[in-house]
């Protein structure tokens, strides 16, 4: 079975995909394997691993502190790809794909990341700042390898954008919820559902809103509306806090998401 694969059918489980975000290498390596792991028997549907970087124009400041602290401990994209096929090799079998930043991913080779990706059991790629004008080269070797390459539409997109991307998104499309960086927020976009439907009318694939989202009610009224919720910042913060601490709010949203209810 494909990444992408793998991926679609983190979307036919009969409820809203979870996709819980973190940072390989934070508070440390070993916890943070931990926290991977936790997350997978909390129920994540799908993992968001995420690769430390100096400059994360998309991420907020808890985000941006954690990749910082992976930074100083030395983490790079080798050991991040090490860490996933660990994880494998322990039994976690959920679906991830890596999210992480354009430059480290030139600099180790499109082509060797993608084969390394392969070996160590990845599925995917989210990468923020690769538009698609500029995504070939990544493109045509995951269409090779069979792994997804996932972009991202946000409320500002035009129809426009939206056609380009949905058609080039596999697995599913990531919906930004907000305008701004990623980090918890007390109330949800009003517009929300609104942006939802103009995706929906250019494509059948599944739909996962991220950023903003912290806690259950929050992902229950999202996952009324989206095949996915995403969830970063609420429990990057956990993480460093414990490993208990993660896997509460983990199975929060879990709980919270196998719950349909009416949107208020």
């Amino acid at each position: 079975m494909t990444g992408i694969e793998r991926i679609s059918n983190a979307f036919t489980k009969g409820h809203t995909a979870f996709m819980p975000y973190s940072v390989l290498g934070y508070p440390d390596r070993a916890t943070s394997l931990n926290v991977v792991k936790t997350l997978a028997e909390a129920g994540a549907d799908l993992l968001e691993l995420g690769v430390p970087f100096s400059d994360p124009l998309a991420d907020g400041p808890t985000i941006q502190a954690a990749t910082q602290q992976s930074l100083e401990n030395g983490t790079t994209l080798k050991d991040c790809l090490d860490m996933a096929q660990e994880l494998r090799q322990d039994g976690v079998d959920t679906p991830a794909v890596l999210m992480g930043y354009v430059n480290p991913m030139l600099a180790y080779g499109f082509e060797q990341l993608v084969a390394n990706c392969v070996t160590a059991g990845v599925d995917g790629f989210i990468i923020p700042d690769l538009p698609p004008e500029e995504a070939e080269p990544l493109e045509t070797i995951c269409a090779t390898h069979g792994l997804a390459l996932i972009y991202l539409l946000a409320p500002t997109s035009t129809q426009e954008r939206i056609k380009l991307l949905v058609e080039k998104s596999q697995g599913f499309v990531y919906l930004v919820s907000l305008t701004g960086v990623t980090g918890a927020r007390q109330a949800l976009p009003t517009d929300l559902a609104t942006f939802i439907e103009r995706v929906r009318a250019e494509t059948d694939k599944p739909l996962a809103v991220g950023f903003g989202i912290g806690n259950g009610e929050q992902a229950r009224i999202v996952g009324n509306i989206a095949d996915g919720v995403i969830v970063g910042s609420a429990l990057v913060k956990r993480a460093g806090e414990s490993v208990d601490s993660v896997h509460a709010l983990a199975t929060e949203m879990r709980q919270a998401l196998d719950v349909r209810g009416d949107i208020p």
